[in-house]
Parts: C-alpha cells; sequence; structure tokens
C-alpha cells in the first residue's frame, strides 16, 4: 500500500481492530476473521493483506503464548513436538500461496466462517470436563497439527478456532486448554509464515506495526480473561464473532444486495 494513501483516520481505525483481534484471537481463535478483511477492505492486494496480517498477528499469539507458559497454563514440553509441525505445515502454505490466484480468498473466508459457526453450534464436545481421546497423539502432530499449519501459511483466518476445535474433537482436551494450546501452535504458524511473506516482500510495515501494538494490547487481557470466562460464554463469542463477519464480509463482496 502506497504511503499517500495512508491517513491517521486509517491506522487508527487497524489499530482499533488489532486490539479486537488480539482479545476475540486469544479467547477464541480467530482473530484474522476480523483483522485480515479489515486489511483488503482497507485497499490492500491480497498478498499483501496477507504477509501484514502475519505480521501483526504474530505479536498477539507471541503475547499470549509468553504468558500462557510464564504463567505455567500450558507445558512448553507437551506443546514443543505440536509447534514444530505447525511450523513446517506453516512454511509449506506461506511458499505455496505464493504461486497461486489468491482471488479464492474471496470465496475460502466465508466458508471457513460458516464451517467454525456450525461446527461450534452443533458440537456436543464444548464443555469444561475433558473428553475421550480419538486420535493418537502421534497422528495428531504428524497429520492434523501440520494440515492446520499448512492452511494458516496458506490463508490463515480461523487457525486458531480450527485448533481448538481439533483439540477438542480429536484429543479430548477440555475447551479452555484447547484454546490456551492453540495459541503456542498459532504462534509457530505465524513466525513460519511471516518469513516467508518478508522474504517475498509482502509486508506493508507501518500499518502492520502499528497493528502489532494493538495485537499485544488485546492479546495481554485476552490471556487474563481466558481461563475466567465460562467455556459456554467462550462458544457464544465464537459463534457470534464469525456469525458477524460472515454478514459483514458477505454485504461487503454484493452477495447480499439483493434486499
Amino acid at each position: 500500500m502506497e504511503l499517500a494513501n495512508l491517513s491517521l483516520e486509517l491506522l487508527s481505525f487497524l489499530f482499533f481492530i488489532a486490539i479486537v483481534a488480539g482479545l476475540i484471537d486469544t479467547l477464541a481463535g480467530g482473530g484474522g476473521l476480523i483483522s485480515l478483511p479489515a486489511l483488503i477492505l482497507a485497499g490492500m492486494p491480497p498478498l499483501t493483506a496477507l504477509g501484514t496480517n502475519k505480521l501483526q498477528g504474530s505479536m498477539g499469539t507471541a503475547t499470549a503464548t509468553y504468558l500462557m507458559f510464564r504463567n505455567r497454563r500450558i507445558s512448553y514440553q507437551e506443546c514443543k513436538p505440536l509447534m514444530q509441525s505447525a511450523f513446517i505445515g506453516a512454511i509449506m502454505g506461506a511458499i505455496a500461496v505464493q504461486f497461486i490466484n489468491t482471488e479464492i480468498l474471496s470465496f475460502v473466508i466465508p466458508m471457513v466462517l460458516l464451517l467454525i459457526v456450525v461446527y461450534f453450534i452443533s458440537s456436543p464436545l464444548m464443555k469444561k470436563q475433558k473428553n475421550n481421546s480419538h486420535l493418537s497423539s502421534r497422528n495428531y502432530k504428524n497429520i492434523v497439527v501440520p494440515s492446520i499449519g499448512f492452511y494458516d501459511g496458506m490463508f490463515g483466518p480461523g487457525t486458531g478456532s480450527f485448533f481448538a476445535m481439533t483439540g477438542v474433537s480429536c484429543r479430548g482436551h477440555d475447551i479452555i486448554k484447547s484454546t490456551a494450546v492453540a495459541k503456542s501452535l498459532n504462534f509457530a504458524t505465524n513466525i513460519a509464515s511471516l518469513v516467508i511473506f518478508i522474504f517475498a516482500g509482502h509486508i506493508a510495515w507501518i500499518i502492520g506495526l502499528s497493528m502489532m501494538l494493538g495485537q499485544s494490547i488485546g492479546a495481554y487481557f485476552g490471556a487474563h480473561f481466558l481461563f475466567k470466562i465460562n467455556p459456554s460464554y467462550l462458544r457464544l463469542i465464537v459463534v457470534t464473532m464469525s456469525t458477524g463477519m460472515l454478514i459483514k464480509y458477505s454485504v461487503s463482496m454484493g452477495w447480499l444486495n439483493f434486499f
């Protein structure tokens, strides 16, 4: 994005968006479903929007992950192999997206939003207690985690929600722990993707750096609220956020202009 096209109003708006995205992403995942459409609607080319979204999102997940480890909410030794798998998957996805038609993002965003809404509404597993594991830790690490990492490297929005969903449905974690672990995995995928986008030159640095500050603020408060919130409210946040963004994005694309 040209510097001449920047304004204090736009930077302030995106800074506020980053705060909200950091808070929501830490609590429920899916902060990219707020920040990425905002960057695209601001007139940023798709690949630059993806790269800038990784830059600002990395600060939010870094803040949340640091606080989770520091306060011993999750174990680094438990998360380390999963983070490595997520990192590898994201590297591959970020390389792949450099060679595809980014217009498909217009259709992927609403599909991801709809999937998240349907899952969190219909799933009976979104409760505080632990559930039975349906997939071995090895298969989860070698198949599920790198697959989501690949998706994050190629696209990204909703990745935190996907990690949380699979932590519950595949590994039997309660939603609070699954959401906490998802922060560390999302941090790994953000850093991996960011490296590729930096080398490819797809970063709007002024916007990205200002949004990084907003992300850190939102993630700080989100990390402190996560272990105090009722899991039912957590699910409501995800569903409400995703439904709102689905409607907003559909209107912006002209898909609901038949009224």
